[in-house]
C-alpha cells in the first residue's frame, strides 16, 4: 500500500519529457518532487505560475511565491509569474498536457467530483471547473477509500460535480486504473495489495484482464 508519496511518485512515471502540467492541491502538489531530473517538465499553477519547482526546505520559503493551495514553492531558472487571465488562457487554449487533480470521488464513466461536500464551507469550484473542461490528459491522485472506509471510485458520483466523463486515469494507494467504457480498469497493483483488496474497496465496476502487475515505484 502506498502513502501520499508513493502516490505522487508513481504519477511522476506519467509526466513525459516537454510537457506542461498543471497541478492540483494536495497530493498532485508532491508530484514535482519525484519527476526525473534527465527530463524538461514546466509545472503550471493556475494563481499564475510557470516553472514551479520543488518544495522549499524549511528556513528557505519565501512567502510571496505560492501555489494555487497557497504552499510556499520554489521556481526553476526561467519560471515566469502573470495573471489569472492569461493563466486560464493557457488552460481554456488546451496548451497544458497534463492535469493532475485530487478528487473526494469519481465514477466509473470518468465524472469527478473534487469541489464540495454538501453542507460544508466552501470558497468556491475554483480553477478546477477550467481544467477538467479543457484538459484531455487528467489523472486523478487519491486514497481508494474514505476515512470511514467508503470507497471513492463509484458506479455514480454522489457529491455534486466538477466535470463529467473527463477523468482519463487514476492512480491511488491501491492501484493504477484506467478508465474505459467498460469501467475501471485495473493496470496495477500497489507492493503487497490484493486484486481482492482492490475489488473490495472499488464499488464501481472494476475490469480485470489477466495477470495484474505490483507498480514500480
Amino acid at each position: 500500500m502506498l502513502d501520499k508519496n508513493g502516490i505522487a511518485k508513481r504519477i511522476a512515471k506519467e509526466v513525459k519529457d516537454g510537457y506542461y502540467v498543471n497541478l492540483g492541491i494536495g497530493i498532485p502538489t508532491l508530484v514535482a518532487n519525484f519527476v526525473r531530473d534527465d527530463i524538461s517538465v514546466e509545472f503550471q499553477s493556475e494563481n499564475g505560475v510557470l516553472g514551479m519547482g520543488p518544495f522549499p526546505f524549511e528556513g528557505e520559503e519565501d512567502a510571496d511565491i505560492i501555489n494555487a493551495g497557497k504552499q510556499t514553492i520554489t521556481t526553476l531558472p526561467g519560471a515566469s509569474f502573470f495573471d489569472s487571465a492569461l493563466s486560464f488562457g493557457m488552460i481554456r487554449g488546451q496548451h497544458v498536457h497534463l492535469t493532475i487533480l485530487g478528487a473526494m470521488e469519481v465514477a466509473e464513466n470518468g465524472d469527478i467530483a473534487n469541489w464540495k461536500i454538501p453542507g460544508k464551507m466552501v470558497k468556491g469550484m475554483g480553477g478546477a471547473m477550467d481544467l477538467v473542461a479543457s484538459a484531455e490528459n487528467i489523472i486523478v491522485a487519491m486514497m481508494h477509500t474514505n476515512r470511514a472506509g467508503e470507497s471513492k471510485l463509484l458506479k455514480r458520483c454522489t457529491l455534486p460535480l466538477t466535470g463529467v466523463g473527463c477523468v482519463t486515469k487514476i492512480v491511488t494507494n491501491l492501484a493504477v486504473l484506467e478508465v474505459t467504457p467498460e469501467g475501471f480498469k485495473l493496470l496495477e497493483r500497489a507492493p503487497g495489495v490484493s486484486i481482492e483488496e482492490i475489488q473490495a474497496a472499488t464499488k464501481g465496476k472494476l475490469v480485470v484482464e489477466g495477470e495484474i502487475p505490483e507498480m514500480q515505484i
